[in-house]
C-alpha cells in the first residue's frame, strides 16, 4: 500500500530515517573490472566491519568497566577501577564513588576503606584528571569528596595521602581551576576540604600543605598578603577564634612584626572608590576591629611569650589616637567589649594592647627591650594623652553625685564625654600603672615632685623652705661596706666607707 501526503514525503527524504546502502553510492561509478568491483566491496565491507567493532568496545567498556569513552582517553589503569569496584560491590566508576562516599562517611567504613587502599587508587583517578575537561568535573567532583571523607580523622589515610603527594596533586587542580576563565566552584570547595582535612592530622600535614600552597617569599608578595586579608576576613564573618587563626595572626603581626601591613588591607573592603576613607580618622572596618581583637587576646595569654617591637606599639599607638574621635559622637556603653561598633572596639582593642605591652615588664625578667618600648611610647605623649582622655570624659558615680550638687547650687555645667564601654577609665588608669611600673623609682619621684609643684604654690614654699637633717640608714649600701654622710661644708650627701 503506497502512502501520500506530506508524512510520507517527509519520511522519504529524511537522511536519518533513510536506510544507508553503500551500494548506491557507487552505482554510478562503474568499476573498470570484475577485479576492481571485488576490491571495492571488500574495503566496503571492511570499514563497515570496523565501526560495529569500535562501537561494540565502546558499550563494553561503558556497560561492563563503568567508564565513559571520555575516561579511557586518561588511561585509567583497569587495576584502579577493580579495586573500586570490588570495595563498592559496582561494576560502574560513578557508582562506585558514589557507593564509597556513602561508607566513608563513618569511622568504621573510613578504617575499612583504608585497610583496602581505597585513597591510593582514587589518587590515582585524580592524577589521570589533573586536566580535565569541564564535562568530566563530575567525576572529579566525586574523587574530591570521597578523598574529603577518607581523610576526616582517619590517620592512615591522612599519612597515605601526604605520602603519595597528594598535596601536590590537588594543589595543580585548584590553581588550574583557579586559573581558568570559568571555575568551578563547587570543585574548588570540596578540594579545599580535602586539604583541610589532611591539615587536622599534625604540623607536618600543615606545613605540606602551606609550603606548596604558598612557597617560601611568596606571602610578603601582595598575592600572599591578599589570601591573609581574605583570611581575616572569612573569620572575622564567622566569627572564628580558634587555635589556628592566633597562631597564624600572632605569628604575622607580633612576632614578625608585619601587623602595619595587614592592618591598611582589611580597611573599607565594600566603601565606594570615590569615598574619602583616609580623612576619617574615627571610621574602621569590622574586620580590622576583629585582627585587633585577637591580637589583644593573643597577647594577654602569652605576654610572657611575646616581645612586641617598637614598630608594632608605636603603630597600636597610632591606631588608638586616631580612634580617639569617635568620643566626639559616642554614647555612654552598656557593656564591655566588644561593645558592636567598630571604631569603639578598636579604640578598646587598641587600648588594651598597649596595657599589655607596657605590662610585660611586670610579669617577667626585666629585659632592655621591654623599657625601650615604654620610653618610646612616653617620648610620644602616652601619658600625657591618657591624661588629657581621663579629664574629658565623665566622672565616677561617687565623684558625679558632688558635681551635681555644685551644679544645682552653682548654676554652672560642665560638659563632658562618656565612657564607650564599661571598663574603657579601668583600662586607661591601667595602662598609665603599667608605665609607671617600668619608669625606674628615682623618675617616679620626680614626676610626682613635679605634679606636686606646678601651679601650686604653697607646695612650692614648703619645698624651698626644707633643709638637709641628716642621712638615712639605707641596707642595701650597708652591705657594700658604705655609709651616707653629709659634708658639713658643702651640706651634700657623700657616700664613705664604713671603716
Amino acid at each position: 500500500m503506497n502512502k501520500s501526503g506530506p508524512s510520507a514525503a517527509r519520511t522519504r527524504n529524511s537522511r536519518t530515517e533513510e536506510p544507508i546502502s553503500c551500494s548506491s553510492h557507487f552505482r554510478r561509478q562503474p568499476a573498470t573490472s570484475a577485479a576492481d568491483r571485488r576490491n571495492l566491496w571488500c574495503k566496503i565491507a571492511l570499514s563497515q566491519w570496523l565501526i560495529v567493532l569500535a562501537q561494540s568496545l565502546l558499550h563494553l567498556a561503558h556497560t561492563v568497566m563503568g567508564v565513559d569513552p571520555p575516561f579511557l582517553e586518561h588511561h585509567i589503569s583497569e587495576g584502579t577501577l577493580q579495586l573500586l569496584f570490588g570495595a563498592s560491590n559496582s561494576s560502574n566508576l560513578e557508582k562506585s564513588l558514589e557507593i564509597l562516599i556513602l561508607n566513608s562517611k563513618s569511622d568504621s567504613g573510613r578504617l575499612d576503606l583504608a585497610s583496602k587502599r581505597v585513597l591510593p587508587a582514587v589518587l590515582n583517578i585524580v592524577q589521570s584528571l589533573t586536566h580535565a575537561s569541564h564535562h568530566e568535573h563530575h567525576v572529579l567532583s566525586l574523587c574530591f569528596k570521597l578523598l574529603r571523607n577518607l581523610c576526616a580523622g582517619e590517620v592512615a589515610n591522612q599519612n597515605s595521602f601526604l605520602e603519595l603527594n597528594g598535596v601536590v596533586v590537588v594543589s595543580s587542580i585548584l590553581r588550574s581551576e583557579a586559573g581558568s576563565s570559568g571555575p568551578d566552584h563547587g570543585l574548588v570547595r570540596w578540594g579545599l576540604q580535602v586539604l583541610a582535612n589532611v591539615s587536622l592530622a599534625g604540623k607536618q600535614h600543615q606545613c605540606a600543605i602551606w609550603e606548596e600552597l604558598y612557597p617560601v617569599g611568596e606571602l610578603s608578595s601582595d598575592r600572599g598578603w591578599s589570601v591573609v586579608a581574605e583570611i581575616v576576613r572569612t573569620a572575622s564573618s564567622a566569627g572564628f577564634g580558634e587555635d589556628w587563626i592566633k597562631l597564624l595572626l600572632s605569628r604575622i603581626c607580633l612576632e614578625e612584626s608585619q601587623l602595619p601591613v595587614l592592618f591598611p588591607k582589611l580597611r573599607f573592603v565594600n566603601a565606594p572608590e570615590v569615598e574619602d576613607t583616609e580623612s576619617k580618622d574615627d571610621q574602621f572596618s569590622s574586620e580590622q576591629a576583629f585582627l585587633l581583637q585577637i591580637l589583644s587576646e593573643i597577647l594577654n595569654e602569652r605576654i610572657r611569650d611575646i616581645t612586641v617591637s617598637k614598630d608594632v606599639a608605636l603603630f597600636v599607638f597610632g591606631i588608638f589616637k586616631k580612634s580617639i574621635g569617635v568620643l566626639d559622637h559616642a554614647v555612654k556603653g552598656k557593656c564591655g567589649l566588644p561593645s558592636g561598633s567598630a571604631a569603639v572596639d578598636v579604640l578598646g582593642y587598641s587600648l588594651t594592647i598597649l596595657r599589655d605591652i607596657c605590662a610585660q615588664d611586670s610579669v617577667r625578667d626585666k629585659t632592655p627591650d621591654a623599657n625601650d618600648v615604654v620610653d618610646v611610647l612616653l617620648s610620644y605623649g602616652l601619658i600625657e594623652l591618657l591624661l588629657s582622655l581621663l579629664g574629658d570624659l565623665d566622672p565616677p558615680a561617687i565623684i558625679r553625685k558632688g558635681i551635681k550638687q555644685f551644679e544645682n547650687q552653682d548654676g554652672a555645667s560642665c560638659s563632658s564625654k562618656p565612657c564607650p564601654y564599661k571598663g574603657f577609665r579601668r583600662d586607661i588608669v591601667a595602662l598609665i600603672g603599667n608605665c609607671m611600673k617600668i619608669i625606674f623609682p628615682e623618675r617616679m619621684g620626680i614626676w610626682s615632685v613635679r605634679n606636686m609643684l606646678e601651679g601650686n604654690e604653697e607646695n612650692q614654699k614648703v619645698v624651698a623652705e626644707l633643709e638637709l637633717q641628716g642621712s638615712a640608714d639605707v641596707p642595701e649600701i650597708s652591705a657594700l661596706g658604705l655609709r651616707v654622710e653629709v659634708d658639713q661644708r658643702t651640706r651634700r650627701a657623700k657616700l664613705v666607707n664604713v671603716s
